[in-house]
Parts: C-alpha cells; sequence; structure tokens
C-alpha cells in the first residue's frame, strides 16, 4: 500500500503544478491545444514511470502476485499500460459524453472548453486508480490496444492524404508556372527517394547465401505500389496529381523499412538485427515524436476545413473553406442575437476519440507492441506483432489512396 500510495503521490505531482498556469489562461481557442499538452503530458508521464517504477509495482501486492518475480522490463511495461489506461478512459469519457453535441446552446459546449482545473484532477485521479486494478484487466487493455492501434494508424493514413491533397491544390490554386515547376520537382524528388530507398531495403534485408522471400515480397510489393499511384494519378479520367502520389509513396517505403527493421533481432534476414537496445531507442523517439505530431495535427484539422470531422449541422460540413478564419464560432462574442443557436465547428466526439486510439498507440510503441509478459519485452518494437502492424498499415494507406482516386468514377453521384 506504502509503494502505491508513493506511486499516485508521483503521479499528482507532476500535474499539480500544471493546474494553475493552463486553468487561468485557457480559452475557447486554445482549448485543443490544451487537450494535446495533456496527451504530451500523459507521454512523459509514462516515460518517466517506465524508467524509475518498476522498483515500486515490485512491492504492490496486487501487481506483484507471481511467485517468481518477473524483469524488470515486466513492471516497466505495466506502467506504460496503466497510465495509457487512464488517459484513455479521460477522452473515452468525453468522447461519450459529447456525442450529439451540434450547437454552442448545448450545456456540454462549455464542459469541452472549460472547467480545466477539474479536468486535469479528474485526469490525474483516473491514472492513479489505475494502479489499483488487478493486472487482469491490464492484460485485457494491452490487447484491445493493439486493435485500437489499428485504427489510429488509419486515422494517420486519412490525416496524411487530407495533408497531401490540401498541399497539392494549396500550389495548383496559385496557377504560376514556378510552382507548377516546384510540383514536378517535389514529386520526381520523392519517386527518387522511394526507389534508391526500396535498393538499400534490398541490401539490408535480403542479405546473400539466406532465403528472404518474405522480405523481397514486401519491397517488391511497396515498389510496384508506389508505380501503381503513379500511373492511376496520372490517368486521363482520373482527376489526380503527381505529388499525392509521390509523398504517399515515399510513406509507404518509410512503413516497409519500419517493419522490417522490427523483424527479431535472430532472424537471418534482418540486416539489422545487431542494432542494440540503445539504438532502437531512436526509432522510439521518432515513434512518440509522429504520434504527438498526428494529434496536433488532427486536432487543428478538425478545427479547420475537413469536411469528413464535422457534424452534419456545422457549417463547414461540405465546405472546403477552412474556417479557423471565423473565430466568431468558438470566440464567444456575441456577434448574433443572443440565444440563437450557433452550430459547433468540428465534432467534439471525434476530436475525443482521436486522442483515446492515440493513448492506446503510444503504449504500443513504448512497450514494443509485446505481450508485458514475455521476454521479447525487453526489446523497444521489435517483434513480428510490429512487423504485420507496419506492413498491413502500408498496404491500408495504399488501399485508400488508391479509392480516393477511383470512387468519384466508380460512384458519380456521390460527392467526393
Amino acid at each position: 500500500m506504502w509503494a502505491a500510495s508513493c506511486l499516485a503521490s508521483c503521479c499528482a505531482s507532476c500535474t499539480c503544478g500544471l493546474c494553475t498556469s493552463v486553468a487561468s489562461s485557457m480559452s475557447r481557442r486554445s482549448a485543443r491545444l490544451a487537450y494535446c499538452g495533456l496527451f504530451a503530458l500523459s507521454l512523459i508521464l509514462a516515460w518517466i514511470l517506465r524508467e524509475v517504477a518498476a522498483p515500486l509495482l515490485e512491492k504492490i501486492p496486487w501487481i506483484n502476485t507471481f511467485s517468481h518475480t518477473p524483469s524488470k522490463e515486466w513492471f516497466q511495461t505495466d506502467a506504460v499500460l496503466r497510465v495509457s489506461l487512464g488517459n484513455f478512459l479521460f477522452f473515452a469519457i468525453f468522447a461519450l459524453m459529447m456525442i450529439g453535441v451540434k450547437d454552442q446552446n448545448d450545456k456540454r459546449y462549455s464542459w469541452h472548453h472549460g472547467g480545466w482545473i477539474a479536468k486535469i484532477v479528474v485526469w490525474a485521479v483516473l491514472i492513479i486508480l489505475m494502479f489499483f486494478l488487478p493486472n487482469i484487466v491490464i492484460t485485457i487493455y494491452e490487447t484491445l490496444s493493439k486493435f485500437g492501434s489499428g485504427f489510429f494508424l488509419l486515422v494517420q493514413v486519412i490525416l496524411l492524404l487530407d495533408f497531401t491533397y490540401t498541399w497539392n491544390d494549396a500550389w495548383v490554386e496559385k496557377d504560376e508556372q514556378k510552382w507548377y515547376i516546384a510540383l514536378l520537382s517535389v514529386s520526381v524528388v520523392c519517386y527518387l527517394a522511394t526507389y534508391s530507398f526500396s535498393g538499400v531495403l534490398f541490401m539490408w534485408f535480403n542479405p546473400s547465401g539466406h532465403d528472404c522471400g518474405l522480405n523481397v515480397f514486401f519491397i517488391v510489393m511497396t515498389m510496384i505500389l508506389a508505380f501503381v499511384f503513379a500511373v492511376v494519378a496520372l490517368h486521363p479520367q482520373v482527376n489526380g496529381s503527381l505529388l499525392p502520389a509521390s509523398v504517399i509513396s515515399v510513406y509507404c517505403a518509410y512503413l516497409c523499412y519500419s517493419g522490417l527493421s522490427s523483424e527479431p533481432r535472430d532472424y537471418a534476414c534482418n540486416g539489422l538485427h545487431k542494432h542494440s537496445k540503445q539504438v532502437s531507442t531512436g526509432t522510439l523517439v521518432l515513434g512518440l515524436l509522429t504520434t504527438v505530431i498526428s494529434v496536433v495535427y488532427s486536432a487543428v484539422r478538425t478545427g479547420s476545413s475537413t469536411s469528413f470531422l464535422s457534424p452534419p449541422s456545422s457549417p463547414k460540413s461540405g465546405s472546403t473553406k477552412p474556417l479557423l478564419e471565423d473565430g466568431e464560432l468558438e470566440s464567444g462574442k456575441d456577434d448574433k442575437k443572443e440565444g440563437e443557436a450557433r452550430p459547433v465547428s468540428y465534432s467534439y466526439t471525434f476530436f475525443h476519440l482521436i486522442f483515446a486510439l492515440a493513448s492506446m498507440y503510444s503504449a504500443m510503441v513504448l512497450t514494443g507492441w509485446t505481450s508485458s509478459t514475455s521476454d521479447s519485452s525487453e526489446l523497444i518494437d521489435v517483434g513480428w506483432t510490429s512487423v504485420w502492424v507496419r506492413i498491413c498499415t502500408e498496404w491500408a494507406t495504399a488501399a485508400l489512396y488508391i479509392w480516393t482516386l477511383v470512387a468519384p468514377l466508380i460512384l458519380p453521384d456521390r460527392e467526393f
């Protein structure tokens, strides 16, 4: 009990100093960034506890229920999962609470934007309570997190597609020769990078003297997909562009590398199998930074131009014009008649759902997608589960991109 109390005090102390400063300066416009900050704080807390909490967890009887005490890595993983579960519950509860919020007259509108001292306290209490749960609950959450992380990766893909199309449209709308040259230049560089990197992957993950058919299949499939992207995007009947195709090709090549580099270190076809845990920490940092950037970007985009994130009553729904300029929707200015129902500018439920899924994904990144009871927990982000998660994400990225190109032809009566 003393160990649990110490751990709880550690969690609480990380948030107490933040409460007053955040709550006092909070505004409706900065609410999205405040949620991002809270999520980032949970990542920092999980990282800290991953490094220092193992000795404390060993002394908690309802956590260390084993006849033989597990390795330090087991307790590190357990600490990360418990912080992640508390963070997930916080955002999942808000996602459920915000279902059906369509206008600013709904009292839940103020719940989303205000009450930050109470929110931080609830968030901290939830994380603390997670350390009083039995191990079976954490094991179930770990399993569910692998599926939730898959959904988050799909959201990342959608956001990447949204980013590439926005980038392409912004340069095309300038309608100047220098911007068309820039589009072509960036596209060519991306394709050169994709195929050059694929050649490097052949050297790293197809060593001579070994039958590495699976690795060769992954790499060749990546190269074929990149070629298909260009062919489909440049087809006369498809309203496509080479820039999105090239950027998606680079991303697929990166996912292929990420998957292959996650193969077990004793696998003969893994040319990077001699990398140590310290070297793979760079992959961990990159994964966490990618997660934070993805969450921040999704938070901003849900308040700007992506109509599929907006509720039906939102003025953004079906519109391509960003509404970040229309600060009146969120600033609380009384430009309209008092009491008139002004629609919200994005889906609050989807907004919080993004953070809930990101909590699951960050836990998988920190624990390497491995079971907390397995010996492989000594490695960061290594194992066949990690390999197939990334390869399947690559293929899902390719499928979604191709669908965005051919969907208007298959379903001409639908607006895309």
